[in-house]
């Protein structure tokens, strides 16, 4: 196996067929996903909170604004998850395809 040195983790093993690189998952990592949601769902409640804030839900939660907190909290933690996944990315080794492995095969013999 070769080894790459990864500077958080130590050495990666990467297989010793030709062409095998470490690539990131990037923008596919559902931890963007998630933190996109959440910091969307998050900025509607803020603006919720800021511009429709009644008496009337004042009263009901003991005059806390609760839509503007949990949007507050909402927008850090999927700040926080974006971090995470910025920090931390997750490594797949990509390596080339044997030979033949694009052209079709019949497995119908194989029953």
């Amino acid at each position: 196996m070769n080894e790459k040195q990864n500077s958080q983790d130590g050495p990666v093993a990467v297989p010793d067929s030709a062409g095998a690189h470490v690539e990131t998952a990037g923008a596919f990592d559902i931890r963007n996903f998630i933190g996109l949601l959440l910091g969307l769902f998050g900025v509607i409640l803020v603006l919720v909170g800021l511009f429709d804030f009644t008496d009337a839900e004042a009263a009901k939660t003991g005059n806390v604004n609760a839509n503007l907190w949990a949007g507050l909290a909402m927008v850090v933690v999927g700040l926080a998850f974006g971090l995470w996944a910025k920090l931390e990315p997750i490594r797949i080794v990509v390596s080339e395809n044997e030979p033949g492995a694009e052209s079709p095969k019949d497995i119908a013999s194989l029953d």
